[in-house]
Parts: C-alpha cells; structure tokens; sequence
C-alpha cells in the first residue's frame, strides 16, 4: 500500500497534475477542491503528507492548516503549500500555522516530489 497524499485545490487541472505526478512515484491520493472538503475527508485515515492551495472558496489554505493542526490525528501531518502567492507576509502566515514547505505556482513537478520525498514521514 502506497503512503497517501491529501491534495487540496480549486482546480481541477493544478489537482490533476499534481495527481498524476504523484502516482507514477507510487503514491495514493484523496483530492479536496477547496478546505472545507478536504476536512471532510479526513476521517481518521492515515494521511502521510497535505498539499493544499491558499487561495480557495468556501475555506483558503492557511485557515485548513490551523483546522489540520487542531485534530489529535492530523496535528503532526506535513503540510505544503502549493500556491501562487509569494509574498513574505503570506509565506510567514503559512509557516505560523504549521504549513512545512512552501511552492510558487507554475511548478516543476520534480520539484514538488523532491519536497514531497523528503517530507513523507514512515
């Protein structure tokens, strides 16, 4: 069994990438479109890593880190952010709420998986 991914996005397309990227390395993936959805799928399971966007509908980024970090079972969970913002400010906001890593859209998806390897825990 594959360690499992909880990616988090609005888009369809940026989860789609980031989905296929991640399988061929072997990795499951459970997809959320916004915080909200991704909370809702967090029901106990073992989730080994949470790549989340910042800016979505309904609940953004940072506000699913702080939710994450409030539940027994998620609290020690790595979070990337996986975003277009690149302000200082935001990125310290992120980091605040617990987010481990920080990745400005467009990406290269090798990249993302060398954060991914070095941040899924056994």
């Amino acid at each position: 069994m594959g360690k499992s991914i909880l990616i988090v996005d609005d888009s369809a397309s940026v989860r789609q990438v980031v989905s296929i990227a991640l399988k061929q390395k072997g990795y499951d993936v459970i997809e959320g479109g916004d915080g909200k959805e991704a909370l809702a799928k967090l029901t106990g399971q073992k989730v080994h890593l949470i790549i989340s966007d910042v800016n979505m509908p309904n609940m953004d980024g940072i506000s699913l880190v702080k939710a994450v970090k409030a539940m027994p079972a998620y609290k020690f969970t790595p979070i990337v952010m996986l975003t277009t913002e690149s302000q200082e400010a935001k990125k310290k906001e992120g980091q605040m709420a617990g987010a481990k890593a920080w990745i400005v859209k467009p990406f290269r998806p090798d990249q993302l998986l060398d954060v991914v390897q070095k941040l899924v825990l056994p």
